[in-house]
């Protein structure tokens, strides 16, 4: 009986150390609060080694897709976003381009059409919300930040922004149960015309 009762006793430790380090290992500890036992040690160095050679091994478009996705690219763009006050996705776009580094102040406005007549919108490219920078670029809808800052290097003499028309599900702020539709990112020019500026086949197309 008594072996019995030892041996529930030792499974009942057992089990509160585990769950123990489970939470001390929680996202909320540092490092220096959990550090790996010797044995260990090994296999983590193992693991670095693993990423780095991965990494290394990235082909170079993929590369290049991360550096354009870093989130200092729009770190020196303000801009004002024109939005309806229940509009959800216009939130969660001006969340995207924030991790992008814009400054973006939302606007919640009664009548959006007004706006876009004002920064000179073509009713066929007009989407949920209207960005507008400090220095009077327009950017319509769910356009991904790796575009405004591509457009925003080397603006078009004849463009005043783009447009992403609808709202395209997958794109950014429109995410929702990995579905996606290919979209064009559309440039407005000044005489009211538009042409394609990216054609968006993939999400990966969008980083």
């Amino acid at each position: 009986m008594a072996t019995k009762y030892q041996k529930l006793l030792g499974s009942f430790v057992v089990l509160t150390a585990a769950s123990t380090l489970m939470a001390c290992s929680g996202p909320e500890s540092t490092a220096a609060e959990v550090q790996p036992i010797n044995d260990s040690a090994p296999t983590n160095v193992q693991m670095s080694q693993t990423d780095a050679s991965t990494q290394s091994a990235m082909p170079a478009p993929l590369q290049s897709m991360q550096a354009v996705s870093e989130p200092t690219i729009l770190q020196n763009v303000s801009a004002t976003v024109y939005k309806d006050a229940n509009c959800g996705c216009c939130k969660e776009w001006i969340g995207h381009a924030e991790d992008h580094g814009m400054t973006a102040e939302g606007q919640d406005v009664t009548d959006l059409a007004v706006f876009k007549q004002r920064y000179g919108v073509p009713n066929n490219m007009r989407s949920c919300h209207t960005t507008v920078t400090s220095d009077g670029y327009v950017f319509e809808g769910h356009v991904p930040a790796k575009y405004v800052a591509q457009f925003l290097k080397n603006p078009p003499s004849e463009a005043i922004g783009l447009a992403v028309p609808g709202m395209p599900m997958g794109s950014p702020g429109m995410e929702y149960q990995n579905r996606f539709d290919p979209y064009q990112v559309m440039q407005i020019n000044q005489d009211g015309s538009s042409t394609v500026y990216a054609q968006i086949d993939t999400p990966e197309a969008q980083l």
